[in-house]
Order: C-alpha cells, then structure tokens, then sequence
C-alpha cells in the first residue's frame, strides 16, 4: 500500500512528543520520516542565533529518512527499535567519515576513522543522525563557552548559560531540533545543561555505554548520557546503547534490562513507596538559590504527599567533593590530551624550526585557555614532588565518597538533589571566576565520583521563566529502578 502525501505542517507537536507518539504518527500515514527530518531542518536554521549546531548533516539525513520510509513500506516488522528517532551528537563522539573535533582547535579539520560503539549500536536500530552540536572544548566546563566555536545560548533565555558542557546537546532538544541527543557526562555535563534547559539528563552508571568513540577528558569518570524530552525515551536510548563492548575493557558485561514500553506499578519490593535521602546541610547552604531551595523543598512534599518517605542524611565529605574530583580529572587530562602533540593529527603549527617547538607551539595555538589551566593542574597534581599530597589524597577522598554513598544506597532506593545550586546565569558571568563554575557542579559530581547512575528531570521554572531540574541517584546498575521511578514523577 502506497503511503499517502502528506503536504501539511506536521500535526504533532515534536518539541514534546517522545519517540512513541511519533513512531505512531509515523505509523498512521500523519507524517513520515522524510518530513519529520524536514521540520527539524527548519527549527535548526530558524535556531542558527543560538549556535547549536557545528555541522549539519541535510543530505545524508534526508537520504536516510527516505531510505527508512522506504523500509517502512516495504517490510513493517523489519523496523528496528528507534525508528524515525532523530539524534543529534556531541562533538566529542565519533561516526565514522564525519568531522569531530572537541570543540578544540587542536582538532581541526579532523575526520573520525571510525563509529563510537554508541552510534553504531543507535544506527543499527534505525536512527537518524542530523548534526553534531557545540560543547566546551573537550568537555571541560559548565556554560558552553570554551568552545572554539564560541558560545552556544539558552533557548529559555538566549543571554544565559545553557550548561555545559553537553549544553548545546540540551539546547538542541530544547529548542526543538532533534528529538534526542548524545553527550558525555564526566562531573554532570549531561545533567546541569538538562536543568538548566528544562531537559530530561541521563548519566547512566559508569560502564553501562560503552566509550570506545568518546574522545576522552578523564576516563575514569566519562560517561555517555543521553538528553530527551522523555524519561521513557531516555530509557529506549539507554537499552539500545548499554551492553558488553570488545573495544573498551571498563564496560560493563551485566545482561541490558529492557527498560522501554514498560508500564510502571512500582520497582520497590511489596509496591511500598520509595525511601528517599536528602543532605539538608546542603539545601540550606547560604550559596544555595532561594528559588531553587523553594522548589525543592515543595518538591519532597509532593513526593511525601504520593506515599514516599524523604529523609534527611549527613553526608560528612561533600565539601571535598569538588575538589577530589578536579585534582583526578585534570590528572586524566592531562594524561589523556598529551596525545594531541601536532605530529599524528590534528592542528600543527607553522611556526616552528625543530621538533620542540611544533609540539610546543601546536598545542599552545590548538588548545584553549580551560584546557591549557586544567592541563596545567593535572601536570602539577602528577609531578614527583606533589603526586601523594594531591593525587593519592584525592584518590583516598574518591574512596571514602563511593563507600559512603554506597551505604546511604544500601538503607534509601534514592539520594535527592537539586541539579545545580543556581539557575543558568548570563553569558560571560564565570568566566573570568573558574572557582564559581567548578561549584556550580556540586551537586552532579557524587555521581560520576561513585560511578552510579543519575538522572535530572525538569521540575518547573523560577519567577524569571528559567528552568530548574532535580536529581536522583540510584545504586550501580540500577537504572531500571531508577527510570521506572522517574516516570512515575511525570
């Protein structure tokens, strides 16, 4: 049966529609992927203000969705799991033939050899891919603005932050261009940026996804995330993404879960409600937003309102947090950026007249002024003189921080959080204050430094029309659990 024209503006509302209402859309003859793909061809050029996107891929796309209309036709079982699912990517992951870049200048002009496990396994399962989007050059910030590229803006608010550094992975989704979008989560660049936005943020444990095709920041704490509209299509990414991967040795090989199409009654035992901790030192700290401390608080009613028990626990090490976590971080990067030297790939100088000064000077030239200062500490925190005092420290620190949020998670199913202690700020506010923007994390690195899951969901807006977003976290590989018990919250 030939599918039929369908000349009209789209009848559905992609901003808010998950990947269900739109496959069914798609189902029904109301639309078809080819003009879905369309649509969000003209959100991306009526956005262009917003400096989402570094590359487009119209061509391809359109082929694509054509081809996958074609599929549709032709064998309707055959269609895989994220049919008509239009993706962006964060420029740190690669797919194959296609620029990635970081951000950075240090990578200029360079073309992956190969697909990042993630896209591969997202392709597989009928995809589209329309463009890889802006981020704070090689991850290392919390406001998009270390980009080469310059600053991606807040589609809430174009003269704020949309976060960082996932932020235009947020904004892309946020400003309706894209049904879902990839980035990488290393101290909450997946969850700051999805509250900041008024997103779904998905940091999944470490080692669910695999990261073979993440350009990486600091290995130890990367991790694929996924931003959405929808717990539930947060949920279908993560199930096609997850599971065992020959090229990275730290993924996981636990059997993937289904967590799609699933109705929820309740994860916990008996159908009891779910017990839930919270650092009250934390929400009443004096740099915690009023309005932020508002909604949250007004939030643990609601919840203990709907049957859940919501506690307050003391989490002794949280002033250490930040700190630990930037002295092992810039310690990986500067391990892990020592291999953009000017001599593989990438950027080299034109200006040098011996071996030491192309490595010398392609990297001063190629990086930005973040990564040189972040480069720089992670040198000092390794160097023979001050390895015990700060990187063995740290590591301590790291410990004590997983074994005490492990056992808070052995008593409660969840530790609340707001998202971030701020809403987005103006564009150009932290710059110059690199201290400021490394606090704003704080609520968002206990996760990647314990190596659990965590999620961000959108909880309403301040009187200024900023969103705000509040954070669960789960115990390891409990991602069902925790998906489950977020979609209930809508």
């Amino acid at each position: 049966m030939p599918r039929h024209s369908y000349k009209k503006e789209l009848s559905i509302n992609l901003k808010h529609t998950s990947h269900s209402q739109v496959l069914q859309a798609i189902k029904t003859d109301q639309t078809t992927c080819e003009q879905i793909v369309n649509h969000y061809l003209t959100k991306i050029e009526e956005s262009r203000h917003l400096n989402i996107y570094i590359e487009v891929f119209e061509e391809e796309a359109k082929k694509r969705a054509i081809e996958l209309d074609q599929k549709l036709q032709n064998d309707p079982d055959s269609i895989g799991k994220l049919f008509g699912v239009v993706i962006s990517i964060k420029d740190v992951i690669c797919y194959e033939d296609h620029k990635v870049t970081a951000g950075s200048k240090i990578l200029n002009g360079f073309t992956s050899l190969f697909s990042a496990t993630a896209v591969e396994r997202l392709l597989a399962e009928d995809a589209i891919i329309i463009g890889r989007v802006n981020c704070d050059e090689f991850a290392m910030g919390s406001t998009n603005e270390t980009s080469c590229y310059g600053p991606t803006r807040n589609a809430a608010d174009p003269s704020k932050v949309p976060g960082g550094s996932s932020g235009a992975s947020a904004v892309s989704v946020q400003a309706g261009t894209c049904l879902v979008s990839l980035g990488s989560d290393t101290g909450g660049s997946v969850r700051q940026p999805a509250a900041f936005c008024g997103m779904v943020g998905m940091k999944p444990t470490y080692g669910r996804i695999s990261r073979y095709g993440l350009l990486a920041y600091a290995s130890s704490f990367d991790q694929i995330g996924i931003l959405s509209n929808s717990v539930e299509d947060a949920a279908l990414m993560l199930e096609v993404m997850a599971g065992a991967d020959d090229f990275d040795a730290t993924c996981s090989d636990r059997p993937v879960e289904s967590n799609a199409n699933t109705t929820f009654v309740s994860p916990l035992a008996g159908g009891r409600g779910a017990k839930i901790a919270y650092y009250d030192s934390a929400l009443n700290h004096p740099g915690m937003d009023e309005g932020i401390k508002k909604s949250t608080f007004n939030f643990i009613e609601k919840l203990k309102d709907r049957g859940h028990t919501v506690e307050p626990v003391e989490f002794e090490h949280l002033d250490y947090i930040i700190p630990a976590y930037y002295v092992l971080t810039t310690a990986e990067a500067s391990s892990n950026l020592s291999r953009y030297d000017g001599i593989r790939f990438g950027h080299r100088t034109a200006e040098a007249d011996n071996i030491h000064e192309v490595y010398k000077k392609s990297r001063t030239e190629g990086f930005g002024a973040e990564v040189k200062r972040r480069i720089m500490l992670g040198t000092f925190v390794l160097s023979a003189g001050f390895y015990d005092a700060y990187y063995t420290k740290a590591q301590q620190v790291r410990r004590l921080i997983q074994d005490r949020t492990r056992e808070i998670l052995q008593e409660y199913d969840f530790i609340l959080a707001p998202t971030s202690p701020t809403p987005a700020w103006d564009i150009g506010k932290m710059r110059d204050d690199p201290v400021a923007m490394y606090l704003a994390d704080i609520f968002t690195v206990q996760a990647n430094m314990a190596g659990i899951p965590a999620i961000s969901l959108p909880i309403g807006n301040n009187v200024d029309g900023l969103p705000i977003g509040i954070q669960f976290m789960a115990d390891k590989f409990e991602e069902k659990k925790l998906l489950e018990f977020a979609a209930m919250l809508k």
